[in-house]
């Protein structure tokens, strides 16, 4: 049986899938966020989650490591000093899928690939009420 080995090789030559971790991963570290197909986001979790547990140990051997991977020495700085430190304390599952449903010209499923501590940036509510006060404070003393 065939059971539990290999990987999905997303039909592409080694070359290119390597690639497309790389770049991948790079960008789900650099925006702690991405949309992509559920294929590829299985595959690159892998990647990613690897990766944060190696940062996890701040050390010259495994800098060298992640840094062969990435490519891009900033990333690689952000995911030691920022995202391995926010991510100390959990065993694992750095990475969460949401669904989105699926693309309009093949109908591939489409995911969001996101770290777990991310937080959406909806604008800040507060800030746009007193906006509105204010606004309307101004309008009332101008009349």
């Amino acid at each position: 049986m065939k059971h539990r080995r290999g990987f999905n090789a997303l039909e592409r030559s080694s070359a290119h899938r390597k690639a497309l971790h790389r770049n991948m991963v790079t960008s789900l570290f650099r925006y702690e966020r991405i949309r992509t197909t559920k294929a590829k986001a299985l595959a690159v979790r892998r990647t990613a989650e690897k990766l944060i547990t190696r940062a996890k140990v701040d050390t010259v051997h495994n800098r060298r490591i992640v840094s062969a991977r990435l490519f891009d020495e900033g990333i690689v700085a952000k995911l030691f000093t920022n995202i391995a430190l926010r991510m100390k304390e959990r065993p694992g599952g750095y990475t969460r899928i949401l669904k989105l449903g699926e693309r309009p010209g093949d109908a591939s499923e489409i995911v969001i690939l996101e770290l777990v501590d991310y937080v959406l940036d909806t604008g800040d509510s507060t800030g746009k009420k007193a906006k509105k006060q204010s606004r309307k404070a101004s309008a009332k003393e101008e009349k």
